[in-house]
């Protein structure tokens, strides 16, 4: 099978592991937010995420966990499934964080959406697959998923010199002293 040059995803051939395949994009659905605001809802109406109603069903995979104890990074984006929680961040305790895979934190990105604007660490799902596909050098896949929403692209605005250099790190050891940096600033 081909595909024509348009329809293959952008990928920096200068990152590690950059001709891996595409992740399948997951979220384990909670179903305790507000659903008019709930990203993950949106995403799966258009066909871009598998939406799981229960661990069993969600697929093993690098889990988006802020409560992982080991960063993100270009070496996790080996085309393994792309698993996030999708639930209220009042109830998103590390007990809620039991799905299997291999658990990842996302390093220091700033939230654009409009109930967090500003506020380190406190992402959309959207916001949090779209950072992870960007760190894997898949920029146009993350902007493409944040393109089905009005504040989408300032995402990848206030968070693009981070994730360009979150996603020059060959692994979770160097992405956890690029954010250090911008921890020492005060997220400048």
């Amino acid at each position: 099978m081909t595909a024509d040059a348009d329809e293959r995803p952008t990928v920096d051939a200068d990152r590690p592991g950059a001709e891996s395949a595409e992740p399948t994009l997951h979220a384990r659905y909670e179903g305790d937010d507000d659903p008019e605001k709930c990203t993950a809802r949106k995403l799966a109406r258009f066909d871009l995420i598998d939406l799981h109603r229960s661990d069993r069903d969600t697929p093993y995979g690098v889990v988006l966990n802020p409560h992982a104890e080991q960063a993100l990074s270009p070496a996790d984006g080996d085309g393994a499934p792309l698993v996030a929680l999708d639930c209220s961040w009042d109830s998103a305790g590390e007990a809620r964080f039991s799905l299997p895979g291999e658990h990842r934190a996302l390093p220091y990105l700033v939230a654009a959406n409009p109930v967090n604007f500003g506020r380190p660490l406190r992402l959309t799902t959207v916001e949090a697959l779209a950072g992870a596909l960007a760190i894997f050098g898949r920029r146009d896949r993350a902007a493409d998923l944040l393109s089905k929403f009005t504040w989408g692209h300032t995402f990848l605005e206030l968070n693009a010199e981070p994730l360009r250099r979150y996603a020059a790190c060959a692994d979770s050891a160097a992405v956890v002293e690029v954010q250090q940096e911008y921890l020492d600033r005060g997220g400048e």
